[in-house]
């Protein structure tokens, strides 16, 4: 069983002093949680892509190619790209040249996305949003599969007998399916026989398993090996020593991201009391003690066979150093839990 991080380099406004870390620090300080968490061990870290103010990282390749010369390890991934708004041939460059900077330990996690800020910024159509993300998956596996490639298609100018420059490291670049829970996506990564990471951003972790199946039983009809279907599971949460100060410490993070979420998409606010029930014994919200991470994981990984946990522990800024001693905690003592029930 592997453990990760992922990250949106949140840096909205902390809820209890109003200031907002600037982005320079931010990317320096998303930096340094990626180089601790090669250290300890761990082994994936993943940015996510957005273009808006309350996050620093619009481009996860420049941010993954700086750590990849801080690390030796860790596999730097994306988390998510929105690969409906992006140029494929573009895109496969910069995740190959992250592949031979990091001499073979990048990763492309293409989604369609959950937030649409990229659309207008691109010139993107939102009524075309699935047939966007259809085609330029296409285009992708087949840039990864075939050199030189041929091509003609609705999204962008044709390739006659290309060479799509460089080539990744080992010859090939992983790339994988981000999801949300839409059955759709977990058939067609396993048609594909690509890896999918599920983003459980709300809700129990055991709702998943249908899906996870789903995948699987997809995987086998499309003629993939069971052992090729890599299951990434995500979590929102954070850790501490103390199970009581870890809830309290990301409550604060956590209604900040609900309250713009509320804004943004209609959702009603939760109450302090929804947040308590979600977080009794790490439920749907993995925030408290290393013992109760560690088993919260270990009982979803064996109901869903997960090859990799993913947290995010860094909701609307929680403090650096905060969250640098959560990523510790995660090395030092949840690792080693999990790789004890489960295995490496």
């Amino acid at each position: 069983m592997e453990l990760g991080i992922y990250s949106f380099g949140d840096r909205h406004a902390d809820p209890r002093t109003g200031e907002q870390v600037p982005v320079a620090d931010k990317l320096a300080q998303t930096l340094d949680r990626i180089k601790l968490a090669d250290e300890l061990g761990l082994s994936f870290y993943g940015l996510g892509e957005h273009h808006l103010d309350q996050y620093a990282i619009s481009s996860p390749g420049t941010v993954l190619a700086a750590a990849a010369s801080i690390t030796r390890q860790i596999t730097l991934s994306s988390a998510v790209t929105v690969l409906s708004t992006e140029d494929p041939v573009r895109l496969y460059q910069q995740f190959s040249t992250l592949d031979q900077l990091s001499r073979g330990r990048a990763e492309l996690l293409a989604g369609r996305g959950s937030f649409t800020e990229s659309f207008p910024l691109y010139g993107a159509d939102l009524a075309e949003y699935d047939e966007l993300f259809e085609q330029k998956l296409a285009l992708l596996l087949r840039i990864d599969r075939e050199d030189p490639i041929t091509w003609s298609g609705k999204y962008r100018p044709p390739l006659e007998n290309a060479r799509i420059l460089p080539r990744p490291y080992r010859g090939h670049l992983r790339i994988s399916i981000g999801t949300g829970g839409n059955p759709e996506s977990s058939i067609r990564a396993g048609l594909l026989g690509l890896p999918v990471v599920y983003a459980v951003i709300g809700g129990s972790p055991e709702r998943f398993a249908p899906l996870v199946e789903l995948y699987r039983q997809a995987g086998e009809s499309g003629g993939h090996a069971k052992q090729d279907l890599h299951v990434t599971m995500g979590a929102i949460g954070f850790i501490a020593r103390d199970s009581q100060d870890a809830k309290d410490t990301f409550y604060p993070y956590w209604l900040e991201t609900m309250k713009y979420g509320a804004r943004a998409r209609g959702w009603t606010v939760p109450t302090r009391a929804h947040y308590d029930e979600w977080t009794r014994d790490a439920q749907a919200i993995f925030a408290g003690s290393p013992r109760e991470v560690a088993d919260r994981i270990i009982s979803v990984a064996r109901l869903t066979g997960a090859d990799r946990y993913a947290m995010q522990m860094d909701w609307s800024g929680v403090p650096h150093d905060k969250v640098m001693t959560a990523i510790e905690l995660l090395g030092t003592e949840v690792l080693p839990q999990v790789r004890k029930e489960l295995g490496d």
